[in-house]
């Protein structure tokens, strides 16, 4: 896991370095930079797989320079093939096998390597650089580009100037999502490389080509029985976790009350030779903490478990580091304990294995559960369901009477769908989703069921933008290599080929994941009511956050956001101060820009 940066900018050495240095937690064990012909390759280092100098990058072979962010994991197979073709090798590092491997096959290396990754290769001769993102977007990339300059990173830290604008539209869906999804960055001038992409710029002729390597495809069932088919994903996902525990460094895994990282967890201990380590934080607050779940986990698989019971002052401390890490405007709150619990996790191990991806390929999330129900009643009219919509159900509920409209109000599931990734109850003057339909339509062609359609959704938008931006950044912030097995694509592929009822039925989310779970934990165990990596964000914004809430979201930067409903935002809030409405999100959305351009020192003034 790393750090890189490019450009055929005319950067000084000390630039380029002082750039760098700015995410140096993404790698600090080795910066290095190198200039070729009019690019400057820079690299940062935290080293997993051959710890020694001769791995460290900018690697050379040939015609080729490298950097790379990320771990293959199927390199020694890879390896294998290459020796085959008369390659050999200096190191037992994953960037050899994947410079080498670029050489041998050039962009068909991209359908072999099955890992998280994001790289840029440089060819002396052509004088063009060659980028990719892994399939499903684990790894970020960023870059600039106008005119034939460019500016490649890791973060988007690195790339900014004073000169870049920031994008009303970003903004706009910010506020909607509370993140900004590929192709978009904050900043007009700059752009996420999106996942399944490669990008080839020639520096001669100052041109860049996208192209796509690997998308979600027609979903086409399999014809495996459920006891078969929970067989092969049983060996699928002790194979992922297999490959994922490849480290010359301390490794150890991620442990909530969730059946997710329960399963990787189980079997990584199986796998182990020795006790793995597992790692939990505990809440004080009995509403937020499944600590005593993931004790009895560890207790069951054997594992050295270390829980560490937190304080809302030390998840408070974290908005330091949410700041240095998160460089764009990014509104889930759960990055908070995703920090702490790295920087736990960081005083003993610098590789974890996480349970992330397992609700998306599953069919784990309640909103599925919500769409199912949809479904039952659709019978109804919608001018009808339409009608019902208008009633005042916060009489009846106290809060979130915007779900209950929408879902009344929505079309069909695919509208419905889109509502679960979107704010229902908008804080923009008026909403534009042309950019959902741009870059997101696919998901409405590509499987006949409503439940897998969502799905895809959620892997589409959700996953890339929201989850592994906030695991990445989240352990990167002290230099920790999360992985997941579930994200590895063959699992994702074989799980979209599964009938729904074999992952969700009458109510049951994660059918099948559950009855492998079941041959190392008991049911009763697992079946405990989760409470989700969450903290009590809707008190301490009016308790312990507040005071700051209401210094930084004074009426001179409300009224210079773009497109922000202030007069509706400003009632919210109170509403939410005197304790008689949930305006969470939305309040943490606004005080998150807010940060960010403190951070960076922007007005956002019109």
């Amino acid at each position: 896991m790393c750090g890189i940066y490019v450009t055929n900018m005319p950067y000084l050495e000390e630039e380029v370095e002082s750039k760098l240095k700015t995410i140096y937690f993404r790698g600090p064990n080795n910066m290095g930079i190198e200039k070729i012909d009019e690019v400057t390759l820079g690299h940062l280092r935290l080293s997993i797989l051959d710890l020694e100098k001769r791995s460290n990058q900018p690697y050379n072979f040939r015609k080729y320079t490298i950097v790379y962010n990320g771990e293959i994991y199927n390199y020694k197979q890879i390896q294998s093939e290459l020796v085959s073709e008369g390659y050999h090798f200096e190191t037992t590092s994953d960037t050899e096998v994947l410079i080498k491997g670029f050489d041998c096959w050039g962009k068909e290396i991209l359908k072999k390597l099955n890992g998280m990754f994001a790289f840029a290769i440089y060819n002396t001769e052509s004088k063009q650089l060659f980028c990719a993102r892994d399939r499903v977007g684990v790894k970020p990339f960023y870059y600039f580009w106008k005119e034939g300059k460019f500016e490649i990173c890791s973060q988007l830290r690195p790339l900014f100037s004073k000169g870049l604008t920031v994008s009303k539209e970003a903004i706009a869906i910010y506020l909607d999502c509370g993140y900004v999804p590929s192709p978009y960055t904050i900043f007009e001038e700059v752009y996420k490389l999106s996942p399944g992409h490669y990008m080839l710029i020639d520096t001669i002729e100052k041109t860049k080509v996208i192209e796509t390597y690997w998308d979600l495809q027609p979903v086409s069932l399999t014809n495996m029985s459920y006891a078969e088919a929970k067989d092969k994903l049983h060996e699928l996902i002790k194979d992922a976790v297999k490959i994922r525990m490849q480290s010359d460094v301390p490794l150890g895994s991620f442990l909530s009350g969730g059946i997710d990282s329960a399963l990787v967890s189980a079997i990584a201990a199986k796998i182990s030779d020795k006790p793995i380590n597992t790692f939990t934080i505990a809440s004080e607050d009995p509403q937020y903490d499944e600590s005593k779940v993931a004790k009895q986990y560890a207790t069951l698989i054997g594992s050295h478990h270390r829980e560490t019971t937190c304080k809302p002052k030390q998840f408070l401390e974290m908005l330091k580091d949410f700041r240095r890490a998160y460089d764009e405007p990014f509104a889930d709150s759960s990055a908070l304990p995703s920090l702490l619990l790295n920087k736990i996790t960081k005083q003993e191990v610098t590789v974890a294995l996480s349970g992330d991806g397992g609700d998306e390929s599953f069919i784990g999330y309640s909103h599925f559960v919500i769409i199912d129900r949809f479904r039952k009643l659709s019978w109804i009219p919608y001018p009808i369901r339409k009608l019902l919509s208008k009633v005042p159900f916060h009489w009846f509920t106290g809060s979130m009477p915007h779900t209950i409209r929408e879902i009344l109000n929505s079309k069909d599931e695919n509208e419905l769908a889109v509502k679960f990734y979107i704010s229902l109850d908008t804080i923009n003057k008026k909403r534009d989703l042309r950019w959902l339909d741009k870059h997101y339509s696919s998901f409405k062609h590509l499987s006949k069921d409503a439940l897998q359609r969502a799905a895809d959704l959620n892997i589409k938008l959700w996953l890339e933008n929201d989850s592994n931006v906030k695991v990445d950044r989240a352990s990167m912030a002290f230099s920790v290599e999360s992985r997941s097995p579930f994200l590895d694509y063959r699992i994702m592929e074989f799980a979209r080929a599964l009938p729904i009822s074999y992952r969700y039925k009458d109510g049951i989310t994660k059918r099948i994941l559950k009855d492998i779970l079941e041959e190392y934990i008991p049911r009763e165990v697992f079946t405990q009511p989760k409470k989700g990596f969450s903290i009590p964000l809707e008190k301490w914004l009016r308790n312990e956050l507040k005071a700051d809430v209401l210094q930084k979201l004074n009426d001179t930067f409300l009224y210079s956001v773009p497109n922000l409903d202030v007069e509706k935002f400003k009632k919210e809030l109170s509403l939410h101060f005197e304790g008689k409405r949930n305006y969470v999100f939305n309040i943490w959305k606004v005080y998150v820009l807010a940060l960010w351009c403190e951070e960076f020192g922007i007005s956002l003034q019109k």
